[in-house]
């Protein structure tokens, strides 16, 4: 008799379980676990190193503030022996109160009028079409990429034309200049995520473009302006090759109106000679205490005004 005639099985019909493919093991839970906690494991590992070498050498310095010389060249992570708290004031009255006040001045209208300036042009590069809008922006975009030692020739001219070296508002308009590419570059990208519904809100109800810029989008920036800003007083604080440049006095009876940067290198000459190595690190200390305060009290506004911008 004839074998009966049967119909071929289709894989994965009723009653035939489904075949799986030739060497595509999924993976287990287990081997996904153990992926990630090895990726912990050497990500909190290599963030702990960092960790490490930042906070060391502020120690270091720190510790080093309230020792002698003698003890500064023993132990260098040694505690100090005796805490002598009086270094302080003889680095403050040798000169660091002035390079401080100096340094506070130059920022407090530096700062404001390059963020002023620089959310200004963000927004109209961002929120309006214009013949050249991208080639202004790209401009400023170039101008953050451009060295600032090959402008240290020209810009010295420049400022010694306009009769404004060794004063404070030649180096507030120079750092104006020098901080405006990164702040519109920041800027621009986060004027562009924000909602054009409430701009056009406030237009219909009879705000000028001025007002609905000041009173409506510029509100609506605040992360982004801590951040932005956060970093120009960060970079103009810590600035160095543009004062020791813009900030010389032109003759023997012009005033010293050196800056903290300034000032730490003339103490350190000073103190080469003098052997008062605390002093030293005292003023370095007193400079570097604001920044630690600002950062740390600003810390979440930044990281959330970096996230937002980057999500959006």
């Amino acid at each position: 008799m004839s074998a009966p005639i049967t119909e071929p099985t289709k894989v994965g019909g009723a009653g035939v379980p489904p075949q799986r493919a030739v060497g595509k093991t999924p993976p287990r839970p287990g081997d996904r676990r153990s992926e990630g906690l090895t990726l912990n494991v050497f990500s909190h590992g290599f963030l702990v190193l960092w960790a490490v070498l930042i906070i060391l050498p502020l120690l270091w310095l720190v510790l080093s503030s309230f020792k002698t010389d003698a003890q500064i060249g023993g132990s260098a992570l040694g505690w100090p022996s005796h805490w002598q708290f009086d270094v302080f004031q003889r680095a403050w009255s040798k000169g660091i109160g002035d390079y401080f006040a100096n340094t506070l001045i130059v920022l407090v209208f530096s700062v404001p009028l390059t963020m002023l300036l620089g959310s200004m042009a963000a927004y109209v590069l961002a929120r309006y079409e214009f013949p050249g809008n991208r080639l202004v922006y790209y401009f400023f975009v170039g101008g953050a990429m451009f060295p600032v030692f090959l402008a240290l020739v020209p810009l010295f001219f420049m400022v010694k034309r306009l009769d404004m070296l060794n004063t404070y508002q030649g180096l507030i308009l120079v750092y104006v200049a020098y901080s405006m590419p990164f702040t519109v570059f920041f800027m621009h990208s986060f004027f562009r995520t924000l909602p054009t519904a409430v701009f056009e809100a406030a237009v219909l109800d009879g705000a000028s473009h001025s007002r609905a810029f000041f009173q409506v989008m510029l509100p609506m920036a605040k992360p982004g302006l801590l951040s932005v800003g956060i970093f120009n007083v960060l970079g103009q604080w810590n600035q160095y090759i543009l004062p020791s440049v813009l900030m010389q006095p032109q003759t023997s009876s012009d005033p010293e109106r050196y800056v903290l940067t300034q000032g730490l290198i003339q103490l350190q000459q000073q103190q080469g000679y003098a052997t008062d190595l605390p002093v030293l690190f005292a003023g370095v200390t007193i400079a570097m205490v604001p920044m630690l305060i600002v950062y740390l009290s600003f810390q979440r506004q930044v990281q959330a005004g970096l996230t937002s911008a980057t999500l959006k």
